[in-house]
């Protein structure tokens, strides 16, 4: 705002005492001082509000108006409350260096004036900030030119004082203020993703407000091109009547702009600004989707060749053409991975492969990784109900066979394991699987097949986000989530319920003996070690054990059989 335009608000009871040829000074800020120095905490373009308790005498008002002058102040305004009227000497020191200074008549409070110009100035950054946005838009639009979301977060906190965050569904930071310290930390993100998630499912009209710790923050959506909006109309959330299923497609795949700020009670006009910001977001989000569309090709065709039964060398030829779009620059043909991917939601819905594909794209990303995305590296196809991922790896010495390196089932999971698990409480579950590495065309096959096993293994664990790796395949662990529910039920009944009933009625702890015995191997004198037991106490109870149920604990077959019983139930 211009300073003449404070002389037209009658309510502020400013006076001009001189600086008139100055008037059409911008005014940037407010700031109430009776330092005698407060250019520390001065920007510059600020009206300066005092009520002079920082003069002693006539003396103190040229290093005043000095100071102020050097830090490019816009003008002064000095109450009239204290000394009944602004002093002469300070209008002299104004008047020597062009610092236009008002009088603030004593009936009116400081934070009247400090009100109506922040009000002010807010209104017109906010449209100099549209106007910024408009045009970034359109150079983004036409070309990359436009230097993605992070310029657009730096204008927020440049224009707008607003501190500003890019997050994926499940909580990894895509953009982030170049300024601002310190970063979000990963728990906050996931805190913040999670109700993401949760609030978009639901159907909860946007912004989201969430406060975490003494911070509050505020949630918008960033929705691609052609997607409804983020709330159905009405209000109405995921089981609204035409709306579910839009938002299951877009849920665990849309970004969101996470704003440092509370905007309960912004105008209509921030609001509005900060919606066009996410348009511009979207923006950038669609064309890293689209530079996707090669990848994704690839890992069609490689899956329809390997489903079908295609030759070995068939494979290998298409390998070989999307190992340099994967892997730029590499000299040998690479290892590769499949991962496996499947969103089910409680009604059954199960056309969620695209769901898939666009979450696993996202969660094989590393949290921590800076530069070009990992995605890039990575190629993922769907079906109607699963994602596939043909994940490339740099070909591994000939020291090992490649098994303990590249993706991990738990290390897929750390980082998106709470986001997704609150996100998707009470409607859906995701499950991984994953395969070992495998270095030809011949092993692919099996890869696939084995992250299949392996993902129907985590999906026969409880919660909401599971994932099993190759390294269980080969356990009795693959085995028992396929037992017949009445089958696991009557065999630990038979084997266990009579020390469950024993330690009942005479706490004798036999169950957590018998558990103890089994994990040291049979050893009497671990095992006693372990439970602070005397080993004849020890023998006495596994006595007990072997009589209440007919076993012998010195026979393997005994012993598979409790172990079994005891991990089924």
């Amino acid at each position: 705002m211009r300073l003449r335009a404070l002389l037209d608000t009658d309510a502020l009871g400013l006076k001009l005492l001189g600086g008139e040829d100055e008037l059409d000074r911008t005014v940037r800020g407010v700031m109430t001082t009776d330092l005698r120095d407060p250019s520390r905490y001065l920007s510059g373009g600020e009206l300066v509000l005092t009520g002079l308790a920082w003069r002693r005498d006539a003396a103190d008002s040229e290093p005043f108006v000095r100071l102020l002058v050097q830090a490019q102040v816009a003008a002064l305004a000095a109450g009239e409350a204290e000394l009944g009227s602004v002093p002469e000497d300070l209008v002299v020191a104004c008047a020597r260096h062009r610092l236009p200074l008002f009088a603030v008549h004593e009936s009116v409070a400081f934070a009247t004036i400090t009100e109506h110009v922040v009000r002010q100035v807010s209104g017109e950054r906010a449209g100099d900030l549209a106007a910024v946005v408009d045009r970034h838009r359109r150079m983004m639009t036409s070309g990359p030119a436009g230097g993605g979301p992070d310029v657009v977060l730096d204008l927020l906190g440049s224009d707008l004082d607003l501190r500003a965050w890019v997050l994926s569904p499940t909580g990894r930071q895509v953009a982030g203020p170049k300024d601002a310290e310190p970063a979000l930390a990963a728990g906050v993100r996931a805190e913040l993703a999670a109700e993401h998630l949760a609030a978009t499912r639901t159907g909860r009209r946007a912004p989201h407000r969430v406060t975490v710790g003494s911070t509050t923050y505020s949630l918008f959506p960033v929705r691609g091109r052609g997607q409804p909006p983020a709330t159905p109309p009405g209000g109405r959330g995921l089981q609204g009547a035409g709306a579910g299923r839009d938002v299951r497609e877009t849920v665990l795949s849309d970004w969101l702009l996470v704003v440092e700020a509370d905007a309960g009670d912004w105008a209509e006009e921030r609001l509005d600004l900060l919606y066009g910001v996410t348009q511009l977001i979207a923006v950038e989000r669609d064309r890293r989707d689209a530079a996707r569309t090669v990848r994704r090709r690839l890992a069609q065709e490689v899956l329809e060749l390997v489903q079908t039964g295609a030759a070995p060398a068939e494979i290998a030829a298409r390998l070989r053409v999307a190992a340099p779009v994967l892997l730029p620059g590499l000299g040998a043909a690479p290892h590769w991975q499949v991962v496996v991917a499947r969103v089910e939601w409680e009604d059954g819905d199960e056309q969620t492969g695209r769901v898939a594909q666009t979450l696993l794209e996202e969660m094989l990303v590393d949290p921590h990784a800076t530069g070009p995305e990992q995605s890039d590296r990575i190629a993922v196809a769907h079906t109607g109900e699963e994602a596939v991922a043909l994940v490339p790896l740099p070909a591994v010495s000939s020291e090992h066979d490649g098994s303990e390196a590249g993706v991990l089932a738990e290390t897929l999971l750390e980082s998106v394991r709470e986001p997704l698990s609150a996100g998707l409480d009470g409607d859906g579950r995701v499950t991984l699987g994953v395969s070992a590495a495998v270095h030809s065309a011949e092993g692919l096959r099996g890869a696939l097949e084995e992250a299949r096993h392996a993902r129907r293994v985590a999906a026969a664990r409880p919660g909401r986000v599971c994932a099993a790796g190759h390294q269980e395949l080969a356990s009795h662990v693959l085995l028992l989530p396929f037992v017949p529910d009445d089958v696991r039920r009557a065999f630990t009944a038979r084997l266990l319920d009579p020390l469950r009933d024993y330690d009942r009625r005479h706490r004798a702890e036999l169950i957590p003996t018998l558990e103890a015995f089994l994990d040291s191997d049979g050893s009497w004198t671990r095992c006693a070690n372990r439970l602070h037991l005397h080993v004849n106490t020890l023998r006495y109870r596994v006595g007990r054990i072997e009589q209440l149920t007919g076993r012998d604990l010195s026979r393997l077959e005994d012993k598979l059989d409790f172990f079994l019983a005891l991990r089924m139930s």
